[in-house]
Parts: structure tokens; sequence; C-alpha cells
């Protein structure tokens, strides 16, 4: 199997999530390979600082405004990465966070937002490009950033819903692949399940690090590439990464 990212050079990718940690550098990968890369975020500061380290790259970051959970403001989004950038030809849904509470006493409000981040926003987005690249019979590649937790379940307190919206992005791969297949259409699907990655997500989600040897954001950007870089009649469906040891 000869690996190259080469047909996506110029191409359009949209990237979820894409402020910080595995978001940050899946986009920085992708430029480097030259795609024209839409990174989606509601810091756009960030996004724009990564694209000026960018400069001269083979391709080039955009930064798009954007909360995964309000449905208007990602279908418009959408709409303007496309207006303003092209046909899209990769979806990377990465967008994803979890909020310390428990399920025996929750807060339902932090559920929700998990809720609608993990698992609306990544449908609606998937919706809103897939319509794209069937318009315009694109050879596509939508890849869901999923986790380990969307496999298992661990004994860890605080991740309450954050796993069991795993679950479903497990589900929701599956059965857009599925989908795919049944309307003959020329889209790869792919879930890259991650182990433990330390990025800010631990601190932001309330839960702190976990006692495991733990993954780099540039692991999971690696594993994207990969996916991206297999031959077309090549469907790479699920790929999980971890740390050695873990």
């Amino acid at each position: 199997m000869v690996l190259s990212i080469e047909r996506f050079s110029g191409k359009v990718a949209v990237v979820t999530g894409a402020s910080v940690g595995i978001g940050a550098s899946i986009v920085e990968e992708l430029v480097k390979s030259g795609i024209i890369v839409a990174g989606l975020a509601r810091r756009t500061e960030n996004v724009e600082k990564i694209a000026q380290k960018l400069t001269g790259q083979k391709g080039k970051l955009y930064a798009f405004k954007c909360d995964m959970t309000v449905e208007a403001e990602v279908i418009a989004t959408i709409k303007q990465v496309i207006a303003k950038l092209g046909p899209v030809s990769i979806l990377i849904n990465n967008a994803g966070l979890s909020l310390s509470t428990s399920l025996l006493g929750g807060d339902a409000e932090k559920w929700k937002t998990v809720l609608d981040t993990n698992i609306l926003g990544l449908c609606i987005a998937t919706r809103e490009v897939a319509q794209n690249m069937i318009a315009n019979k694109t050879a596509g590649h939508i890849i869901h950033i999923n986790s380990v937790l969307g496999h298992q379940v661990i004994d860890f307190p605080g991740f309450n819903v954050y796993g069991p919206s795993k679950y479903a992005v497990t589900a929701l791969a599956e059965t857009l692949r599925l989908e795919v297949n049944r309307e003959k259409l020329q889209i790869k699907v792919t879930s890259i399940s991650p182990g433990y990655v330390k990025t800010d997500f631990q601190s932001v989600s309330g839960v702190g690090d976990l006692p495991v040897p733990p993954l780099h954001p540039t692991d999971i950007a690696d594993a994207v590439i990969y996916a991206l870089s297999t031959p077309p009649h090549v469907n790479v469906s699920e790929l999980t990464v971890r740390a050695v040891g873990s």
C-alpha cells in the first residue's frame, strides 16, 4: 500500500475545535501537506496565531468563528467556508469536551453542553459538509476524533456523559459509513479513537490529569494524516491510538 496525501493538495478541509490541542496539531499538519484549512473555533484569535506561524507553508489556514452547540451557527459557518474557499474535500470533527459532574446528582446543563458539542454538533457539521460533497461529486473523507472511551467504560469520577457521548460517535461513524456505501458515494469515513492525550482538555473539564502514560496532540495529527494518505480504494474505518504502557 502506497501512502500519499498529494491528491488532497490544494483541496479544502474543515477542522472543528481548531484553536488548541489536537485540533491545532491537525490543522498544522494539514497546512504543511498543502491543504487549504478552515479552522472552526470559538476562540478565533488562537487559530489566527497558528495561521501566522504557518506563513510560507504549502497550504493555508483560515479562521472561522463557530459555536458547535448552535445549529444555525454551524450551518452558516459551513456556508461561509464554501463561499470563501470552495467545495470541501475533508471534514475533521474534532470539537469535543467533558464537564465534570455526575449522573446521580448531576447538572443537566453540563450534560446538555457535552451532548450538544460531542454528538449534535458533529452530526450537523457532517450533514452540511456531506451535502456539499454529494453536490460536487467529491471523493471526500470525513474523520471523527473519537476516544477509547467510546469503546470501554472506565471508573473515573467526572467523566459521566463524556464516555456515552463517545459511544454515540462510534455508532455514528459506522452508521455514516453504511449510509455512504448504500448511496454508493465516494466518501471515506474514519473514526480515530485516542487514548489519554495530554492537552488543556483535562483542566477545562475539571477532571485533572490521568495516571497513565500520555499521548501528544501530534500523535493524533499523524493518525489523521495516515488515514487521509491511504489509497482511494482503502478505507481505514476505525483507528485506535494508545501510548505504550497505557
